[in-house]
């Protein structure tokens, strides 16, 4: 399976706003050029994300993104369904039934059985990442920073950080 770079961008995203106090914002802008990224691009998945409550703008020339929800509330899955879409990455187009000498309907009653294994698959794919939140990743970078990240980040969060009265998490 191959997610679209969107996914990846709008994680580290959303896990960037995570560090952000109350009533601070980012621009698209200021989180595409921390992540090295087409901003146009970016914009796009940060759209999606507050389309779908993860994320909350405050509009205007000082406005930007901040988190709608606490990380430890956002999962993984939730972030990729806001991107990707909801559609399961497999879609059976029962091309069993094409071809030449067609079978008769009869023999379709069941479903197939390579949708079936596949539907599984994603059930198992989609448990596991709606149990990582973003809360979690952070902890974990926390963790094994030697403080280099977080210097970085805060350097420029400190150059870029905008602040707003209108935003609550």
């Amino acid at each position: 399976m191959k997610l679209s770079d969107g996914v990846e961008q709008a994680i580290h995203s959303v896990a960037m706003l995570a560090g952000l106090s109350p009533g601070q914002v980012l621009s698209a802008a200021a989180l595409a050029e921390f992540h090295g990224v087409s901003s146009s691009y970016l914009l796009k998945h940060l759209q999606a994300l507050s389309r779908v409550g993860i994320l909350g703008t405050v509009p205007g020339p000082k406005g930007g993104y901040h988190l709608a929800k606490l990380p430890e509330d956002i999962s993984l899955l939730a972030v990729i369904l806001a991107v990707e879409g909801p559609e399961p990455a497999f879609r059976c187009k029962e091309i069993r039934r094409n071809g030449p000498d067609p079978m008769p309907d009869s023999y379709f009653t069941a479903p197939c059985q390579i949708n079936a294994a596949m539907l599984r698959a994603e059930r198992a794919y989609r448990t596991e990442l709606s149990k990582v939140t973003i809360a979690d990743l952070l902890e974990q970078v926390i963790r094994d920073d030697d403080g280099t990240l977080a210097a970085r980040s805060c350097a420029f969060l400190e150059a870029n950080v905008r602040s707003s009265n209108s935003t609550r998490r």
